[in-house]
């Protein structure tokens, strides 16, 4: 990082540092936030399919409100930071958001421990927070009152009790392994899967667990095979799923598996035929009948990037929820009558509209701590990987 970038990010930080220690809001001293909003995000990195994605559908939703006139009569910006899935860059990047960009909200990114990191800034600094991908349960439900910490995406406890019950299904025991990477990420989503079994009358058979980059995961397969799983639940990002699936192979072991949304990136192309019939939990996919919104999207995705194929489309999910987020604000911000942080926060509980993935009626609820998400767990589907690509489940050759 240049020296200047240093300096800044640290006045930056001095300036939170000294409005806290005084007593005082770091916001006074800006009074009128800027018609933007910021999005840090992993755009390089193992993950920059992510950031790409939750940018390209801010960018479509951005476009299209300031074609019909923008927001009380200004147009809006996006304004991409790399966060590269580390934790002190998205704090930083959210700093820099609000202090020096002046926007009126930052879009979360894809990782969940920079999401668990930017819980602390955002409520120091007093802006509002829109998750778009990281599904950490206590990211949002992090007890803060009031809470400036708005998601519209999927939530782990929900995730868990929807893969629970599809891994259920397809088990002829009701034992189930899980495999979770040792982030944030995954070990916030142990206690989640736990009690959507335990909901269920079950345990897990096996919790096996891996860091980022580990390369053989032949004694995690081994035990959960022994221990007689029959279907296998994963909290992993593409890479190490491929490491998953190819320790299964040479283990001679290829019980069902169901993922959250980690695996939905590259996993077709890293593993290729091994792939094959992998589950995967969604928001959103283009390959399902589209909505007249839905077409409308594809056709501005298409003549962006050129691709023609909703096949070829990656991260659907992340386009999706960053168009649909972007929306949510915008009409935030109407009823609010202002850019202000603090009358957009309180205004977000009252936007009512037919979104994209979903309807948002309303998008949130003030009185229930749990409604901080808008993307409710009927809305999820299922995919699977099938020749690289990530097709809806329904239909498919694995619909059985």
């Amino acid at each position: 990082m240049p020296p200047q970038s240093i300096l800044r990010g640290q006045l930056l930080a001095a300036t939170v540092a000294f409005g806290l220690c005084t007593g005082l809001s770091a916001t006074p001293a800006l009074a009128d936030q800027e018609p933007c909003i910021g999005n840090s995000a992993a755009v390089t990195g193992p993950a920059a399919f992510s950031g790409l994605a939750i940018k390209l559908g801010a960018e479509i939703a951005i476009e299209e409100i300031n074609a019909a006139g923008g927001v009380l009569g200004k147009k809006l910006r996006l304004i991409q930071y790399d966060d590269a899935g580390a934790p002190p860059r998205g704090v930083d990047n959210t700093r820099r958001i609000a202090l020096a960009d002046k926007c009126i909200a930052v879009l979360g990114g894809f990782h969940s421990t920079v999401a668990l990191a930017q819980v602390d800034p955002v409520h120091e600094i007093g802006i509002p927070y829109m998750g778009v991908w990281a599904a950490n349960t206590k990211a949002i439900e992090n007890g803060r009152d009031p809470n400036f910490m708005f998601r519209v995406s999927a939530k782990d406890k929900w995730v868990a009790r929807f893969l629970v019950d599809e891994a259920l299904k397809v088990s002829k025991t009701g034992k189930v392994a899980f495999f979770y990477e040792n982030t944030g990420w995954g070990n916030g989503a142990l206690p989640d899967v736990k009690a959507a079994l335990a909901a269920k009358g079950k345990e897990l058979a096996a919790a096996e667990t891996f860091n980022w980059n580990d390369q053989d995961m032949s004694p995690q397969v081994i035990r959960a095979r022994d221990a007689g799983a029959d279907v296998v639940m994963v909290w992993s990002l593409d890479r190490e799923a491929n490491q998953i699936l190819r320790s299964m192979d040479k283990a001679g072991w290829k019980p069902p598996i169901i993922g959250a949304w980690g695996i939905s990136g590259n996993l077709g192309e890293l593993a290729g035929p091994l792939a094959n019939g992998v589950r995967v939990m969604q928001t959103y996919s283009f390959l399902t009948p589209q909505s007249d919104t839905g077409k409308k999207l594809l056709a501005a995705i298409e003549a962006k990037t050129g691709v023609k194929d909703p096949k070829d489309i990656k991260a659907p999910s992340g386009i999706a929820n960053s168009y649909d987020a972007v929306y949510v604000l915008a009409d935030a911000i109407k009823i609010a009558g202002s850019y202000d942080w603090k009358k957009v926060q309180q205004a977000l509980y009252q936007v009512s509209r037919d979104g994209l993935v979903a309807p948002y009626k309303p998008a949130f609820d003030k009185a229930d701590p749990e409604r901080q998400d808008a993307i409710l767990p009927q809305y999820y589907l299922l995919t699977v990987w099938h020749d690289g690509k990530l097709i809806p489940l329904k239909g498919s050759p694995y619909d059985k």
